[in-house]
């Protein structure tokens, strides 16, 4: 049982994953075999011997997500992160992002007809970097809707564009709608970097 699940073409820097086993072995044994069997862009790093009742997607409190965007065009990145060479206002889009945090429901940067039972999600830091020719989003909450960081960034764009306002932005999460909110960026730029549990 995985602890989530992410679009085609997003990168995960760590996942967990529970399983239940009435064998005993020995786990780095098993954590070389496991990564004999895998495919090269999969690796096992740790099997980590947890509570019974443990449950890697339900438990988890926190996850977290960058969004990498290079505004030179380097080759070596191209499947690693996004190329977007126009300037962007990034303080504007700090801006934006904080307001992140005054919100819970994010309908608008759902994905429409997905099968959830509340659009809620609490979010605890969302905030751009620059690092020379690179900019980085990252953002955590306790839960992530369907294409949900995708469409925010693409939205933050928008606002570092000068296409629309803050108070722009703010009425776009207030309007529930996600034919308001800006486009969903490629998914390649997208990383899962965290996942926080009380018990690791």
């Amino acid at each position: 049982m995985g602890a989530g699940r992410t679009d085609t073409g997003v990168h995960a820097k760590k996942m967990f994953a529970h399983f239940d086993s009435p064998l005993k072995f020995d786990p780095k044994n098993t954590v070389l075999k496991l990564n004999s069997y895998l495919p090269n862009d999969i690796v096992v790093s740790q099997i980590i011997a947890v509570a019974d009742t443990a449950h890697a997607r339900f438990d988890a409190l926190k996850r977290t997500y960058e969004y990498h965007i290079h505004t030179f065009k380097d080759v070596f990145l191209q499947q690693q992160s996004w190329y977007y060479p126009q300037t962007l206002d990034l303080d504007l889009m700090n801006k934006a992002a904080e307001l992140l945090l005054n919100h819970t429901d994010f309908q608008c940067f759902s994905k429409v007809n997905t099968a959830v039972n509340t659009f809620n999600c609490k979010v605890s830091e969302a905030y751009w970097i620059r690092e020379n020719d690179r900019l980085i989003f990252t953002i955590s909450a306790d839960r992530f809707l369907r294409n949900m960081v995708r469409s925010i960034v693409g939205t933050l764009i928008k606002v570092g564009l000068n296409r629309i306002t803050l108070a722009d932005f703010n009425t776009i999460i207030e309007s529930k709608d996600r034919s308001e909110a800006g486009f969903s960026v490629p998914a390649h730029g997208l990383y899962l970097t965290e996942i926080k549990y009380d018990y690791i």
